[in-house]
């Protein structure tokens, strides 16, 4: 059955007159009657009883009226939305931990207060996880900080990020990295993409470094090196500006060494792009090389 054909049933349940809903709904007669017939085809009742010109509601029809319409309301409703607004709907998305816990916060604040219709399901992995669930489909949209190669995932480039090497020492300005190797190293965890490419930039030198601890959250590494002046760490610049900033934290200045990485958003090639998977998408990409999430 069509919402059409519900809605000319609804109109002759207020109003038995075919000629008259005919005329209300700017249609022939005949395109009434065929829509009810078509209905009761489907149903395989009567919905009406023939009394001249006019369709009577029988018992079949009234029972049918009660456990229909709120239903078809609800449609109509629904329907309504996606006319008069495209962008509704659900979006699972999740992003690693630098990108979600410093740059992503302000950005689904942002595109949840233009779009009232859309729901987010926010997740906070670090990129291998979130790699995999992009692979399986429980994923819409990820926004990655380590490398991602995988034939089935679209990868497109959103800012850059610099990773720096960070401590509470004071003296850190007059160190160079060769005198940072004895500190004890608080990292992330394997799979993390912070770590990941730290370690690749370093090459052996990594083999020489004593990682005392490793985390899973940038809070848990930033409240250890503010506490012990010496333990070190790195870490991408934008989610220690504050601690810099108030000279609460050091950068030890790197010689010959960078650590250079991209921020991409992912998805599954198969993806149906739709305007709400595209617009957040855009939204993501403005909002990061506009730099609107400070």
């Amino acid at each position: 059955m069509t919402l059409k054909e519900l809605n000319f049933f609804y109109k002759l349940c207020e109003n038995p007159a075919v000629s008259q809903v005919a005329n209300e709904l700017n249609i022939s007669q005949s395109a009434v009657s065929l829509a009810i017939k078509s209905l009761e085809g489907k149903l395989e009742e009567e919905l009406f009883d023939r009394v001249g010109k006019k369709l009577i509601l029988n018992d079949r029809g009234k029972y049918f009226k009660k456990i229909t319409y709120e239903h078809y309301l609800s449609l109509i409703d629904a329907k309504t939305i996606f006319q008069n607004n495209k962008l509704a709907g659900t979006l699972n998305v999740a992003a690693s931990k630098t990108i979600a816990n410093f740059i992503m916060p302000n950005i689904y604040y942002d595109f949840l207060s233009q779009y009232k219709d859309v729901s987010l399901q926010i997740n906070s992995l670090n990129s291998s996880i979130i790699i995999e669930k992009i692979l399986d489909g429980s994923l819409d949209v990820g926004l990655i900080e380590a490398s991602c190669d995988n034939a089935n995932i679209i990868k497109e480039k959103i800012i850059d990020d610099e990773l720096i090497v960070v401590t509470s020492d004071k003296n850190a300005p007059k160190k160079t990295f060769i005198d940072t190797i004895g500190k004890k190293w608080i990292l992330r965890e394997s799979g993390s993409g912070t770590r990941d490419v730290f370690i690749n930039g370093l090459g052996k030198l990594a083999q020489e470094l004593d990682i005392f601890m490793e985390l899973y959250e940038f809070d848990e590494i930033k409240k250890i090196l503010l506490r012990h002046n010496n333990t070190i760490t790195a870490i991408s610049k934008v989610a220690v500006e504050k601690e810099l900033k108030n000279k609460e934290l050091f950068q030890i200045e790197l010689i010959n060494i960078e650590f250079k990485r991209e921020f991409h958003l992912i998805y599954h090639k198969n993806r149906t792009l739709n305007r709400l998977f595209t617009t957040f998408k855009e939204f993501v990409e403005d909002q990061m090389i506009s730099k609107n999430y400070y």
